[in-house]
């Protein structure tokens, strides 16, 4: 499995990516810590306003640097520029955006990322299943996949009826197969 893994994986996560829509202008950034061989490290995030894991880094330090570095890379990445900006109260995104030059609006209030707090849940669950990561690029290789499938097949079930949830599932599964088929 984990040959196919490595093998077949980014392959399949570009597949699926190139396949998503636009994703929203209203972002929320956050970053959690993982501990890889007994060091932390940390997970800079960057969801949409619906849930969508719009890019991630993983990092050995939690600051300006690492900020701007994911900030840029994500600019760069979804070729739009945000109107908004939720994040926590860490200073460094402070730095980052004044540095870069966003005019996005920025807020900074408490409770106000839950939507990017939620987002880390399932990263969580596989980290654990997996025992922990082994080294930040393994992390980095198996975040790339993870979110890429995550977004693909992560329906937000209490807003659909059933028949609505069924017709997107198939839909999602026809271009998981299509993606996996040209990897």
């Amino acid at each position: 499995v984990r040959r196919w893994f490595l093998k077949f994986g980014s392959p399949i996560a570009r597949n699926l990516t190139a396949s998503r829509p636009t994703p929203s202008d209203h972002w929320h950034l956050d970053e959690m810590v993982l501990v890889i061989r007994g060091k932390k490290h940390w997970l800079w995030r960057a969801v949409d306003n619906e849930g969508e894991v719009l890019d991630f880094l993983v990092q050995p330090r939690r600051n300006a640097k690492a900020a701007i570095k994911l900030i840029r890379k994500l600019l760069k990445k979804q070729r739009i520029i945000p109107t908004r900006i939720v994040t926590d109260k860490l200073r460094s995104y402070h730095v980052a955006f004044k540095e870069i030059g966003l005019t996005a609006e920025h807020i900074d209030i408490k409770r106000a990322n839950n939507r990017a707090e939620n987002s880390h849940q399932p990263i969580r669950r596989r980290e654990r299943k997996m025992q922990r990561f082994k080294s930040p690029g393994s992390a980095q290789r198996f975040l790339n996949i993870q979110s890429a499938a995550y977004n693909h097949f992560y329906l937000q079930r209490h807003f659909l009826k059933r028949v609505t949830f069924k017709q997107f599932r198939d839909k999602a599964t026809d271009v998981w197969n299509h993606a996996s088929a040209a990897a």
